[in-house]
């Protein structure tokens, strides 16, 4: 992830006067070229950009003479991956220069040269039933003909031959392509974020060149807010110093219309796992650093390459300001091809948005004749609208447009047997497709993505740290706003918050916070989440110090006494640990009101404590009054009654609380995905390391604990907690795992019967079917779910909650989470 620098002196001959001179560059690795000190041309090999234009015709004024600087990284467009794209980085890795030349371009033959690709891709494409083939055909034939390679005067008469075939015009009904330029830049996935930050400036820096000498050329980029936030919040002047004039030109094209930003969020998040609050947070910052920056706020929410859609994001999109919607993600659906290209999608609580999927089933076109041929006949809404986008241009890795792109389109802009080919904005396009929505279906519930559906447990430690954090700045902003209402001097930490909450929402970018990155990405985020975990403690204990001084006075404490606060929107009775007169820690059942506090002294009794009884047979038996549990040997569960009910949740001869391993050996996307025939290498783990013991013998609390070996290398210890008056059982689990393709499940078999399991997602939760009736229900055999997932039947049902999981299943009565 080093660069280098090289010092390039050119002296061109002053025999190439009147000729188009570039300078040509061909290595590796990505290269950005400096010209006065300004970066002016990215030059990538794998995104066809290995030459800057030093003059388009050189002139006698112009200097002969000059010395450029080339940057160049020690990565390519994909990373730095040993042997594949999505292999780990190979520290080994030699990045070679293969060519550093000053060249004549000879534009007239690079002309003639697309005219005779477009030509002979509408011959072969176009079919042998349509004459447009045969007219193409035959004008490329007299082209060859009348050109003479030798002779470049004969070129104009050959391009006038291709000239014919373009200039003849469509019909009124053709399908019309809204061209625009698009770079889709991974904020972080095989390269980590300080590389995100150079890849940028290459590929907007490019599109900038582009612009200059094609007026008629659109970008719609939707990670402007990237850049700022890379190492902390405010890094924006960092940004502006590194590249003030690169950005200054950028603001420069947005004035202009050509350079557009999209998106409305501050990085193109996760569309799963992030809580209901970081998904306002990414439209609260996105828009209001479009807003800031641009002078208007996104009404096109901008999200081509992310994991699946929750059916919560349209409310969410709509209390933002925004109405349309952008992606081409469920193209790739492993089982089920999506119904629709434009249709509105519906969210949880009846919001709708115009939704719209390129027919090209790509954020990356390049412009060719069969790219449009396939956004005309892939449409699958053809007859209720009739005009579709086109993103054209290298992404993922950055790259963005290149000239060959745009000359292709023109050939093609109303050339009849073709699509009309527009350059075009995103608020053009969505325009015209609300004109034309009367007759548009409607599409109810999530966007589930059939495949990569391992993303909702790769890398635990990031899924606990997002999860973690999430709440740890919900405390603090709570405690912080009660600190204010109590004391007007109290300063809110708004500047504070800020910069953390700008972390975390990095950290949720789709390749970081689903883990289908490298290690160094890794390492990156982990480190985020400790930064927010220190400073947020430190924001809470100065809210508290604030908001309760008068009970931390040591006068106001002269009893052995515990400040208790409850961040939580209701009332809570619960056994908690403090520390007791000797330093030992010691329990106590308190009540603490909503959103409030309590200083605790004598702590409550409970009308029932907790009994625990060790069996006969090894087994044990826990009961608070309120449920009753037995465990066997293994720490399973054999039985969970709810005493008021008189009901057993555990079916008869069945184990909850059973651990099982799966092998996990996907097709190709190793850290993505989790294929369904996993389910059918299920291994109960039941390999005892530490039987089952008691580990607190009741009263306000028992415990039991254990552990098991899991597969060859890994263990697993659990503690099992009962607390007095408690309506659940709480299972504390530790995972020493050193397991290679490898996937770890807990099962809970229950006795409920119900078609549907609900799952908690953003403000709300979702039904999904228990059984595989159909194929839309079988591809949905590992989904994802943040607190909880429950199976009820009328009047009874059984929950499981997780304070750091997402993937999860419920399938006929098995609620299982994926560790």
């Amino acid at each position: 992830w080093e660069t280098c620098w090289f010092k390039v002196e050119l002296s061109i001959p002053l025999a190439w006067a009147g000729r188009e001179v570039h300078f040509v560059w061909e290595s590796d690795g990505e290269g950005m070229v400096w010209r006065d000190a300004q970066p002016v041309q990215g030059l990538t090999k794998e995104g066809e950009k290995t030459s800057y234009i030093l003059t388009r015709s050189l002139k006698e004024s112009e200097p002969h003479s000059l010395t450029l600087y080339v940057e160049l990284a020690c990565n390519g467009l994909f990373g730095a991956g040993k042997g594949s794209m999505i292999a780990p980085p190979d520290p080994d890795r030699r990045v070679t220069l293969s060519k550093a030349e000053l060249v004549v371009f000879n534009r007239d033959v690079y002309e003639l040269l697309v005219d005779l690709e477009i030509l002979l891709d509408m011959a072969q494409l176009l079919g042998e039933e349509n004459q447009r083939s045969f007219q193409a055909l035959y004008a490329a034939n007299q082209m060859v003909n009348v050109c003479d390679v030798t002779d470049p005067s004969t070129f104009p008469a050959a391009r006038d031959l291709a000239a014919a075939i373009f200039s003849q015009r469509n019909g009124e009904s053709q399908h019309t392509i809204h061209a625009m330029g698009h770079c889709h830049i991974d904020s972080a996935w095989l390269w980590p974020y300080e590389e995100t930050v150079r890849k940028c400036a290459r590929s907007w820096v490019t599109v900038l060149q582009l612009m200059e000498h094609n007026p008629e050329l659109t970008f719609a980029c939707s990670q402007l807010g990237l850049i700022p936030v890379l190492w902390q919040a405010q890094q924006f002047e960092w940004v502006r110093s590194s590249y003030p004039g690169l950005y200054a030109r950028i603001q420069d094209f947005v004035a202009k219309g050509q350079f557009v930003p999209v998106g409305g969020t501050w990085v193109e998040m996760d569309g799963n796992l992030p809580s209901g609050e970081s998904m306002v947070r990414q439209f609260l910052q996105g828009q209001r650093f479009f807003q800031e920056q641009f002078g208007r706020m996104c009404s096109e929410f901008w999200l081509p390459d992310t994991f699946g859609y929750s059916a919560q994001l349209p409310q969410l999109m709509r209390g933002c300001g925004i109405q349309r919607f952008l992606t081409q993600k469920l193209s790739w659906n492993l089982v089920n091809s999506f119904p629709h290209h434009t249709f509105f999608w519906e969210g949880i609580d009846g919001s709708r948005v115009l939704t719209h999927f390129p027919p090209g089933d790509s954020y990356g076109m390049h412009g060719r004749v069969e790219e449009m041929l396939k956004t005309v006949k892939n449409n699958k809404d053809k007859g209720r609208v009739n005009h579709s986008a086109f993103l054209f241009g290298f992404g993922d890795g950055g790259g963005g447009p290149t000239q060959k792109m745009l000359d292709r389109m023109k050939r093609m802009s109303d050339t009849d047997g073709l699509p009309r080919v527009q350059v075009s904005t995103p608020d053009q396009l969505f325009s015209v497709l609300e004109k034309e929505s009367s007759q548009l279906c409607n599409w109810v519930g999530e966007l589930f993505l059939e495949l990569h559906n391992g993303t909702y447990t790769t890398q635990a430690q990031i899924k606990k740290g997002n999860r973690e954090c999430e709440q740890i700045l919900h405390d603090v902003e709570v405690l912080s706003t009660l600190a204010v209402a109590r004391d007007r001097a109290f300063q809110y930490p708004a500047s504070q918050l800020q910069q953390l909450w700008r972390l975390l929402l990095l950290n949720q970018f789709h390749d970081v916070l689903p883990g289908s990155c490298i290690q160094l990405v890794v390492e990156d985020a982990l480190q985020y989440y400790t930064e927010i975990r220190r400073a947020g403690a430190q924001l809470q204990e100065e809210a508290v110090q604030s908001l309760c001084r008068d009970l931390l006075q040591p006068e106001a404490r002269s009893t052995q006494s515990t400040l208790v606060l409850n961040t939580l929107s209701w009332e809570r009775t619960e056994v908690i640990s403090r520390p007791g007169p000797d330093g030992a820690e010691t329990l106590a059942l308190v009540t603490v009101p909503s959103m409030g506090y309590a200083l605790v002294q004598e702590p409550f009794v409970p009308p029932q404590p907790v009994a625990v009884r060790k069996q006969g047979d090894g087994s044990i038996a826990m009961d608070n009054g309120v449920i009753a549990v037995c465990l066997d040997t293994l720490g399973r569960l054999t039985s969970l009654q709810l005493l008021d009910s008189g009901r057993s949740s555990v079916p008869d001869g069945c184990y909850a609380n059973q651990f099982a391993l799966f092998d996990d050996v996907p097709l190709y996307w190793d850290a993505w995905d989790v294929m369904d025939y996993h389910l059918e290498t299920r291994k109960p783990v039941t390999t005892l390391l530490k039987p089952l013991e008691i580990s607190l013998a009741g009263g306000l609390r028992g415990s039991v604990r254990f552990s098991l070996q899991v597969g060859k290398s890994s263990s697993l210890t659990q503690e099992i907690i009962l607390d007095a008056g408690c309506p659940y059982l709480r299972f504390l689990t530790q995972v020493e795992w050193r397991e290679a393709h490898k996937f770890l499940k807990v099962e809970f078999p229950v006795q409920v019967r119900s078609t549907d399991a609900t799952y908690e997602i953003q403000f709300g939760h979702l039904q999904r079917p228990t059984h595989w009736n159909t194929s839309w229900d079988w591809a949905r055999f590992e989904v994802w779910a943040h607190k909880w997932l429950d199976l009820s039947e009328h009047g009874f049902g059984v929950a499981l909650l997780n304070d750091c999981k997402y993937g999860a299943s419920a399938h006929r009565n098995i609620l299982s989470l994926s560790l």
